[in-house]
């Protein structure tokens, strides 16, 4: 039978999904340039914008749980397409509401439910996809690079607006808007691998761990998934606000800098982390981590004296340990998963990850006691325990492993 022309071949199928997923991310990570611009325009103090990272946390960890569950039953395409219709909504909440703090915790609270949607149902989508077209080994790389395209652009976008065009805080989240109705029109035509299921009732709390998984996913993946975005929270949310004082007047365009930066390494990382993989024996995800405890040491400097160079220097550094802790704990968890609980298993990977972003709200809160720049050393040396923790199940399950 000739293929439909409005129909992706199946090679390229996951091709029609990817869309979704960068600007799901995009909406995500948007915001954090101009946690800079609120808090210095709007004049909201360090703690507050670092709860509206922790009101987006709030937000996700329920998406996951309720996302998996509901693709499972009624398919990837609709779901994801709520997902979209939730992004929207969620950006404009927050062009409303630039001035309240409310406002913004409950646009965040919505974005973090549609980037859920884009983690959990849009990488599960293109993973299988990715199966069908021959390219199995693929499906992790292609799922990662998606989201971290998605997270870069929509902060160098999002950030450049609001430092150089008009209405800063409103222009940066129509333009998302405008992004997500092209990805939802370009999901029309999308392959669904997953039609409606009537045996999945569980539609609340797909949050769990296959007990044939459980105890590779203990051992390995728990100690270093929440690092996984720990490393970008410091890079672009602790680190421009410790030099505030130095690039005053261009606080954003810097924050927007460093996290095009960060994200421009993490992207890389992935894009060449099928050698990578290879070459680092299984130890990818321990790299990874150790980078993130070297990016917070390296963020002393800019603690003590305010130093923009540390900053800039960190950036990478954690770039590239996000990248290799992103990409070897979803093939970790994508090898552990079968195809009945591969959005349930995703979704229990990305809460535990998204848990590093209550890192910032946790340090500005811990300065009352004592500073920066000796929280930061605990930090890294936490990323030093939490990788001996973890190195004993990565030697146990190595064989035949791509991911941690």
């Amino acid at each position: 039978m000739a293929q439909n022309r409005s129909t992706p071949s199946p090679s390229r199928a996951w091709l029609a999904v990817a869309p979704a997923v960068v600007v799901l991310a995009w909406g995500g990570n948007q915001f954090l340039p101009l946690m800079q611009l609120y808090r210095q325009v709007d004049g909201f103090r360090q703690v507050e914008v670092d709860i509206l990272l922790a009101t987006y946390v709030i937000g996700i960890v329920p998406g996951f749980a309720l996302s998996g569950a509901w693709s499972d039953r009624y398919g990837r395409k609709p779901v994801l397409m709520v997902g979209l219709a939730l992004g929207v909504l969620g950006s404009v909440n927050l062009a409303c509401s630039s001035t309240s703090l409310a406002g913004l915790c409950v646009g965040r609270f919505v974005s973090g439910l549609s980037v859920a949607a884009g983690m959990v149902v849009g990488t599960s989508w293109i993973k299988e996809l990715s199966v069908r077209g021959g390219a199995s080994g693929a499906g992790a790389r292609r799922a990662s690079a998606a989201l971290t395209i998605g997270f870069g652009a929509g902060a160098g976008i999002g950030g450049a607006l609001a430092q150089w065009a008009p209405w800063p805080a409103v222009l940066p989240y129509v333009v998302q808007i405008a992004a997500c109705v092209a990805a939802f029109l370009g999901l029309l035509v999308a392959t669904e691998t997953r039609s409606f299921d009537a045996a999945v009732r569980r539609l609340v709390g797909d949050l769990r761990i296959p007990k044939p998984a459980r105890a590779r996913f203990v051992a390995v993946v728990l100690p270093l998934a929440p690092w996984v975005f720990a490393a970008p929270a410091l890079a672009f949310a602790v680190g421009p606000s410790l030099v505030g004082g130095a690039v005053s007047g261009y606080a954003v365009g810097f924050a927007t800098l460093v996290t095009v930066i960060t994200l421009g390494f993490g992207w890389l990382t992935q894009f060449f982390s099928g050698p990578l993989m290879v070459a680092l024996r299984g130890r990818a995800g321990l790299v990874g981590v150790l980078l993130i405890g070297l990016g917070a040491l390296l963020l002393i400097p800019a603690a003590l004296n305010q130093q923009v160079w540390s900053v800039l220097v960190a950036a990478p550094v954690f770039g590239i340990g996000y990248g290799l802790a992103m990409v070897s704990g979803l093939s970790a968890v994508q090898e552990m998963a079968t195809p009945h609980d591969l959005a349930g298993l995703t979704a229990v990977y990305y809460s535990l990850t998204y848990a590093g972003f209550l890192l910032p709200a946790t340090l500005a809160a811990l300065t009352a006691v004592t500073t920066m720049g000796v929280l930061l050393g605990a930090t890294a040396a936490a990323c030093g325990v939490c990788a001996l923790v973890a190195a004993p199940g990565i030697r146990r399950f190595r064989q035949g492993s791509r991911g941690f």
